[in-house]
Parts: structure tokens; C-alpha cells; sequence
């Protein structure tokens, strides 16, 4: 008898662990300057049972003075708004997809509208907006939404006091709203065009529901091994996207953003810095650029 309670003695101790948050994405410990900072790896789109956080990034942000974010998701105001319309919108009297040749039109508004993109919406919208929309039905699919997105729940716990136990947590963006979306942006219309055509062309063949599967798998394992093997697939990926992926999403933004990051560091003690987990692995990663800086990085999971 004492074998199948042992059995069922370890299945209700993994429950409990479940329960109270298990170890996703990356955490390390930066110290420098006489201070201490926990930095974060994040996914922008989530589901319901990546919470309550993990014990150990939860009591972080207990003691922490500040939380710093890429951008705060909470923070939308309509002039956001205007902004997105911006840089995501042609212009009025731009011809838009209607500039294409014929052909290609037709094939590009048949595999959007195939994905339920309306035809508005692919008269009006930039080739690198659709992208975004074509990628955010992809995690949808799979079961994970923008609602549930790792730094919108750490931005909600800042400004609800964490959970309700005591004063709002001060939340310092990195970047901004409208710098991220010019780098959207950057790429010519063309360019643009022509990576919403591979785009539509791996969703096709099955391939880009696979590697957002396996990010999202390695985000939910804390899997090392597996986020490195990501690591290697972006450094070795010379399509379009992904070598905007590489060179302008991460590589671009990781020098400003691991400067503003040791500035905090010498400036408070016991921060958290999250940011989207892909900005953490790699050969150009914050914690390297981090230890280039003289800074000692350690990494807890």
C-alpha cells in the first residue's frame, strides 16, 4: 500500500506547485553598482494559466521600487491612437495594395480574406500591420491572446498596488509607443509586400504555426535548451523577416535598451526589468550586452 500513496502523495505536491506558479520564460539577477535587479523574459500573448506568476519573480515584485517595461501596455491614450493610424494606415490617396500588379493583388487579398482579414482592412492597413494581425491569429489558435500577455499582467499588478497588498508599483517605459512603431515601419512598401507574401507562404505550409508553437512550448518550460535552438533558427534566417527580425527588432533595440537598463541598475536598488523574452537569448542578448558592460549577470532559470 505504501508505494500508491507515495504515487499519489508526490501527484498532489506537483498539483501544489502548478498551483502557485511555475517556473516560464527567463529570469536573471544583475548586479552591479552595489545593486540588484531581476530581469525578465516576457510573451506578449498569454493564457489564463500562466498566473499566478512564479514564487520567485512574484517576490521580486513585492520588493521591488520600480517595474520597467518595453512600453506600458496599460498606458493607451487617443493619441496613441493617432499614432498607430500613423505609421499602420496608408496615407489618403495612396493607392495601396491597388499599386500591385493584378495578379498578385488577387492572390494576396485571397489568402488574407482566407484568414478572416476583411477586405477594408487589406485596402487600408500597411503590409506590416497585416503581419501583425496574421501573427496574432496564429497564437489565438493556439490558445494564447494579447489579454493575457505576460507585460500586461505585470503592468496591471504595478498599477493595482500587486494585487491589491499596498501602494502602486511606478512603472518605467524603455522605449516608447512611437518608436516602436517606426521601426515597424522601416522597411520599404515592397519590402513590406514581399514579407507578407512569405509570411502567407509559411502559414501555408504549416511552418509558422510550428515555430510560434515552439516559442510558446519553450516560454511555458523555461526551456534553455530550446530557446537557444530559436536563438540559432533567427541567426541563421536571412529571409525578409527574418532578417528585420534580427537586425532591427532585437539586435537594434537590445544596445539602447541594456544602456537604459544599467542606468537603472546604478540608479535603484531591486528593480524589475521585463522585456520580451526573445531580447534575452542569443549571442546579442541584454545579458550578454549586460556582462560586456561590466556588469555581472546570473541567470536563475
Amino acid at each position: 500500500m505504501r508505494h500508491p500513496i507515495i504515487v499519489v502523495f508526490l501527484a498532489l505536491f506537483l498539483m501544489a506547485c502548478q498551483a502557485v506558479g511555475a517556473e516560464r520564460g527567463a529570469l536573471f539577477r544583475v548586479t552591479g553598482h552595489g545593486h540588484t535587479l531581476h530581469l525578465y523574459g516576457t510573451i506578449h500573448a498569454g493564457r489564463a494559466g500562466f498566473y499566478p506568476l512564479e514564487p520567485r519573480i512574484a517576490q521580486a515584485l513585492a520588493a521591488a521600487p520600480a517595474l520597467a517595461l518595453e512600453i506600458d501596455p496599460s498606458a493607451y491614450t487617443p493619441a496613441m491612437t493617432a499614432t498607430l493610424s500613423r505609421y499602420a494606415v496608408f496615407a489618403p490617396g495612396s493607392p495601396g495594395i491597388a499599386a500591385l500588379a493584378p495578379e498578385r493583388r488577387s492572390r494576396i487579398e485571397a489568402a488574407l480574406m482566407q484568414h478572416g482579414i476583411a477586405r477594408e482592412d487589406i485596402a487600408g492597413l500597411k503590409p506590416w500591420m497585416l503581419v501583425t494581425m496574421l501573427a496574432q491569429r496564429e497564437a489565438a489558435a493556439l490558445g494564447y491572446v494579447a489579454e493575457y500577455g505576460v507585460d500586461v499582467h505585470l503592468a496591471r499588478l504595478a498599477h493595482e498596488g500587486r494585487e491589491g497588498r499596498g501602494r502602486p508599483l511606478r512603472v518605467v517605459e524603455l522605449e516608447t509607443w512611437e518608436y516602436q512603431l517606426a521601426l515597424f515601419d522601416r522597411l520599404t512598401d515592397e519590402q513590406q509586400w514581399r514579407l507578407l507574401e512569405e509570411t502567407l507562404a509559411e502559414m501555408a505550409s504549416g511552418r509558422q504555426r510550428q515555430e510560434t508553437r515552439a516559442l510558446f512550448d519553450a516560454y511555458e518550460r523555461a526551456d534553455q535548451e530550446a530557446l537557444e535552438a530559436i536563438a540559432r533558427r533567427i541567426d541563421s534566417d536571412d529571409s525578409i523577416g527574418g532578417a528585420y527580425l534580427r537586425q532591427v527588432v532585437l539586435h537594434e533595440r537590445n544596445g539602447p535598451m541594456a544602456d537604459k537598463i544599467a542606468s537603472l541598475l546604478a540608479r535603484e536598488d531591486k528593480a524589475v526589468v521585463a522585456v520580451g523574452l526573445l531580447h534575452l537569448i542569443g549571442k546579442h542578448s541584454l545579458p550578454e550586452l549586460l556582462r560586456k558592460r561590466g556588469i555581472k549577470v546570473e541567470r536563475i532559470y
